[in-house]
């Protein structure tokens, strides 16, 4: 195996002409604190074909779980009541308290908000889905339009990252 990972991360290397590890700089670990943050991050990744210029709406970005929910409320419209499922391993066994249509939904204006004259503008129309979540339009944008530059080792909620950084021995975290 190690060969193997050896291989590759030299041609990976050769082909964005750098040196140095393979995993060296490519991905950052965030805890995410709460279900907000984890619905953050979701329609961050949802997003990220859209952003990338790839696809133009969200029946066009391929390999995304909020086409393969449009998929299947295509086949099972009454699904799109449903809640989403929570995460597995969490303690509370609660979910997000959001529905597949309110997901999809907010992932839907969250691409609206990036508009090119006026980074995270966000309009009057806030879907119901964000008091759910019980966030700020000014904290999901910031989540799904810049995640890795307004958060640091955690995300969540003003108030879970507060508890994050008591519990850690830090006075303050970045997002706060």
């Amino acid at each position: 195996m190690r060969f193997l990972n050896e291989c590759i991360a030299r041609q990976a290397n050769a082909e964005d002409r750098c040196t140095g590890r393979f995993w060296e700089g490519r991905f950052r670990c965030q805890a995410l604190l709460d279900e907000s943050s984890v619905l953050a991050c979701m329609a961050y990744v949802d997003l990220n074909p859209i952003r990338a210029g790839l696809a133009d709406d969200l029946q066009g970005s391929d390999f995304t779980t909020v086409q393969r929910r449009l998929r299947s409320l295509e086949e099972r419209p009454s699904e799109a009541a449903a809640t989403l499922h929570p995460l597995a391993g969490t303690t509370s066994g609660a979910g997000p308290g959001i529905s597949t249509a309110g997901y999809i939904e907010f992932v839907d204006w969250s691409g609206r908000m990036a508009r090119p004259d006026k980074r995270g503008m966000i309009e009057g129309n806030v879907p119901p889905a964000l008091a759910d979540i019980r966030g700020s339009p000014e904290w999901w944008a910031g989540c799904v339009l810049r995640i890795e530059g307004v958060f640091g080792s955690a995300v969540g909620l003003p108030i879970t990252l507060k508890q994050h950084a008591s519990a850690t021995g830090r006075r303050w975290l970045r997002g706060l």
